[in-house]
């Protein structure tokens, strides 16, 4: 009976020893003294409110069994706003259930995995959490959202959202000993959108940076949803050694997965899913050595070249490290390629034809070499003309087994890629297989390929050895929201019907504008309204005549160098059927000075605009996703659209997508468009420009440069079907021949030249 006694007393103790001692605080100092008092089972809970400019210093030395653990009261309540940040050193830390909003980080990260160079952290966790939105002030001011250092740590059923500003939204730092081989999670999250950035250092993710990307990071990215990531076109980066992404999912995210420095990367059972509306969406991009690339699946692909499903690049002689890797002994095996334009591209890169404007350091010759591709499956519902697109030569590229449905239509094809008649089905939204396995199709069996046991759902292959991403049937459910991010967050939000606000004086309309909601409708029914000072876009709003067929004036009377609509950041004007003129010395429409945390988006339709000094005025540092003029009338204006203001030469301009579609110039001084892209950063693959079906007249003559349309480095640009009359110009445009640049069946009477310059000189950036 003692010594049940005994046993019990012994038990008894063991677990109190391991309760939990929970200590709630609700300011800043009751925080950072429970902080410095933890030991080993210690939870501190954050009291539910708003908690402002609070920089958290995380220390403690928890052990696995017993963690320290920091929390929110309520998950989601802790409001953590304005100037804050979250530090984590020590051992065996968690973090739960913070929501970061309202803010921005006043270091160099929102939550860093270390306190100082000193005190890094060590099998930390942070779970739970939301970041959204907490941006500095404008987007050349660079942060993290989150900075692994250390090791054996992990983000997990997280979601993070809205990072404008430059910086990757996490970045895996390898700098000492301490942080190498680390064995990071980053696992269950949900990337939500990340607006495009235009420019470079925009990453969702990024492991390691080339200084360190010869060294092993065994970093662990799986089981993320990274929704509608448009930061910039590599969606995840990795720059280190022995990464490995699986089972994620790629969801109408304007980039790829991008092996950019390092080597043995594992990918593997991930889904890029597409947007037949968007040609940027892209798979997988492969730069370095010892790669597998197994069990993908890749559905309704757009991207070309550097965001093309696949693309394998040629590499630079005795590259830097900071440049392209050839690529060797790679394995892309057991994929799936639905609906996707080109899906394989090889040589991507190659630049031999620029060898006269760039240093022989610059020149991407290397091609692929031992590099197999096998046991692969293309289906295509219309066929491809271009399925397999040869940027170099590919004799380094051995094929096998590999199947694609092309319809009939003829492509210039491989060796080890047979055509063959086979159907698909559609297994949930965006998930096709085929309806019978292929495995009449004798599956090639390389070096190692019994290490791939599973297909991309999970069934075992040594039952069924057919080619493809999948052998059987499964059911992924890859957009259950719930297997991303924290349970108490709600990713979507509602829509609502639009308000309607009529209007009918001057007065009503800048009351309107103040106070309507986002996605509000102004009406004007009146014939005229004069405005003195600018008007505020800060949300989306349509400005409309309640009469299209009797368009409503607008009469900006606004001091000179200011604008009628004050574009700020994430405004959105729809300006549709309205006559706007100005004093001559004022602006149509102008982004703010500074303090462009986000980016604003602008459409003209069936309007007219004279009058003043410049259509558009972009400053410095501000970005917009699209521009678009239609079917308007652009008159009498000394300046047109002014995008030109990012001058350093890092990659940078200020529009991802401009559209100017059957409108009419006339009278526009100088420029219609100046639009700039500075520096040869050539994974940069914007800005996007179309010109089509308009008319130029009397326009461009007091341009010192002489070009009417004046767009210096950008990527992509299509001026076709346009009338050019009356210009006293020397350009009409000249465009960039080695890039995306065309011209078609314009007319162009006593307006100087339209001309392609194969490459243009440019400064590099690194």
């Amino acid at each position: 009976m003692k010594k049940l006694t005994l046993s019990i007393l012994i038990l008894s103790f063991l677990i109190s020893c391991e309760t939990k001692n929970s200590v709630l605080v609700s300011n800043a100092d009751e925080l950072e003294a429970a902080i410095s008092n933890a030991q080993p089972g210690t939870e501190i809970v954050m009291a539910k409110g708003e908690w402002n400019d609070v920089r958290i210093k995380f220390f403690g030395i928890g052990t696995e069994a017993q963690p320290i653990t920091l929390r929110a009261e309520t998950a989601g309540e802790v409001l953590i706003q304005g100037e804050s940040d979250l530090r984590l050193g020590g051992e065996h830390l968690v973090v739960n259930g913070l929501y970061f909003m309202n803010g921005a980080s006043p270091s160099q990260a929102v939550i860093q995995f270390a306190i100082n160079d000193d005190t890094l952290a060590f099998n930390a966790r942070v779970t739970n959490c939301v970041i959204e939105d907490f941006n500095k002030s404008q987007r050349n001011k660079q942060d993290l959202w989150v900075r692994f250092k250390g090791r054996n740590n992990q983000m997990d059923h997280c979601y993070l959202a809205g990072k404008s500003n430059r910086g990757p939204t996490i970045r895996v730092d390898l700098e000492g000993n301490e942080s190498i081989k680390n064995y990071h999670k980053i696992n269950n999250n949900h990337f939500g959108p990340r607006p495009p950035k235009g420019g470079p250092s925009a990453e969702t993710i990024q492991i390691g940076n080339s200084s360190t990307s010869m060294t092993p990071s065994y970093t662990q990215v799986y089981d993320n949803l990274f929704d509608r990531c448009n930061g910039e076109v590599e969606v995840i980066s990795s720059k280190s050694n022995f990464n490995e992404f699986r089972n994620n999912v790629f969801y109408k995210s304007e980039g790829s997965l991008v092996t950019r420095h390092g080597n043995y990367c594992t990918v593997d059972g991930n889904y890029f899913i597409g947007d037949e509306n968007s040609p940027h969406v892209g798979g997988i991009r492969l730069i370095g050595t010892g790669h597998w690339v197994t069990n993908n699946y890749f559905y309704n692909l757009r991207g070309e070249i550097f965001r093309s499903p696949l693309a394998v690049m040629n590499g630079i002689p005795k590259s830097p490290l900071n440049r392209y890797i050839q690529v060797t002994d790679v394995v892309v095996a057991y994929n799936t390629w639905v609906n996707c334009n080109s899906p394989w591209q090889f040589g991507v890169g190659s630049n031999v034809d620029q060898k006269d404007v760039l240093p022989p350091s610059e020149i991407r010759s290397e091609t692929p070499e031992r590099t197999l591709v096998a046991n692969n499956v293309i289906y295509n519902t219309e066929g491809d003309e271009q399925p397999i697109v040869r940027h170099d030569k590919i004799d380094g590229i051995e094929f096998k087994s590999n199947v694609i449905n092309n319809q009939g239509v003829e492509f210039g094809g491989v060796d080890g890629l047979i055509e063959k008649d086979f159907s698909i089905k559609e297994i949930e939204e965006n998930v096709w297989v085929p309806s019978s396995d292929l495995s009449d199709v004798n599956a090639y069996e390389g070096f190692e390929f019994d290490q791939i046991k599973k297909d991309l759902f999970g069934n075992a292959r040594n039952t069924n050895n057919s080619i493809g991403a999948t052998t059987g049937t499964g059911a992924p459910n890859i957009m259950d929201l719930s297997k991303y991010g924290p349970d108490w967050f709600e990713a979507k939000q509602e829509s609502k019907e639009p308000q309607i606000h009529s209007v009918g004086t001057s007065d009503e309309l800048i009351q309107a504008v103040a106070n309507a909601s986002s996605g509000d409708i102004i009406e004007l029914t009146a014939d005229n309204y004069d405005v003195g000072s600018s008007l505020k876009i800060d949300k989306k709003l349509t400005i409309q005549s309640a009469d299209s067929a009797a368009q409503a004036t607008i009469s900006y009377l606004g001091a000179a160098e200011t604008p009628a609509f004050e574009m700020n950041p994430k405004g959105e004007l729809i300006l549709k059927s309205v006559i706007l003129t100005g004093s001559g010395e004022n602006y149509a429409f102008a982004s703010l000075k500074e303090n462009m945390s986000s980016l604003y988006n602008l459409k003209v339709v069936d309007s007219e605009i004279s009058n003043f000094d410049y259509v558009l005025k972009a400053y410095k540092y501000s970005f917009s996703e699209y521009i678009k003029i239609k079917s308007s009338v652009i008159k009498n204006c000394k300046n047109g659209l002014e995008l030109s203001a990012e001058d350093d030469d890092r990659g940078e301009y200020n529009a991802e997508n401009v559209y100017i579609l059957d409108s009419q110039f006339d009278g526009v001084k100088k420029n219609v468009l100046d639009y700039y892209r500075g520096g040869y950063d050539e994974s940069t693959v914007g800005g996007n420009l179309i010109v089509q079906g308009c008319m130029f007249t009397n326009s461009g003559a007091a341009e010192e440069n002489g070009i009417l349309l004046n767009t210096y480095g950008i990527i992509n640009v299509d001026i076709s079907e346009n009338t050019f009359s009356n210009n006293d110009v020397k350009l009409v445009a000249r465009l960039w021949g080695a890039k995306n640049n065309s011209h078609a069946d314009n007319v162009i009477e006593n307006s100087g030249e339209l001309i392609v310059e194969q490459n243009l000189p440019l400064k590099l950036m690194y």
